[in-house]
């Protein structure tokens, strides 16, 4: 097995012009050439999942950058925000209960940003879980938005 590497990311600012960092990395397998199949789940990256392979190319330091993705992976990727208002009260692991039974893997981090990255992959019950998302929502547990969505998590209702 290849030894993995990063590939970063250039991070777009926001209609405000705040970002949390000019860049993120993630983990990456090599697969030829100038192709990487990513191994973990981003935080603030958008469009891409784990399994994606993309294509990457170095700068004159040798870090590997991201130029664009050559195949899905089929993974979706939600950030989810378990709200400090609400019956959660900020708790992350509350969050990670709610979807680890699913088959859903999640990855909490506390700062910058108290938040859950969820990696829902092609054999989750997608269906629950988009529910599960806008009931927790609408019931003012948390917040969520979709990093990288396919075609399939777009047409649950």
């Amino acid at each position: 097995m290849s030894t993995p590497v990063k590939v970063r990311f250039a991070l777009e600012r926001d209609q405000d012009g705040w970002t949390l960092a000019e860049s993120e990395g993630l983990w990456a397998v090599p697969v030829g050439g100038d192709l990487y199949r990513l191994d973990n789940t981003p935080w603030f990256v958008r469009g891409v999942a784990a399994d994606d392979v993309v294509e990457a190319h170095p700068d004159a330091d040798g870090v590997l950058w991201f130029a664009e993705v050559r195949e899905r992976g089929g993974r979706v990727v939600v950030r989810v925000i378990p709200r400090e208002d609400g019956p959660l009260h900020g708790d992350r692991q509350a969050i990670l209960d709610v979807f680890s039974p699913l088959g859903v893997e999640a990855e909490g981090m506390s700062s910058p940003v108290n938040m859950v990255s969820l990696d829902i992959g092609p054999d989750a019950p997608q269906s629950s879980v988009k529910s599960l998302l806008a009931s927790g929502e609408s019931e003012g547990r948390c917040y969520y938005e979709e990093g990288c969505v396919t075609e399939a998590w777009r047409g649950l209702q």
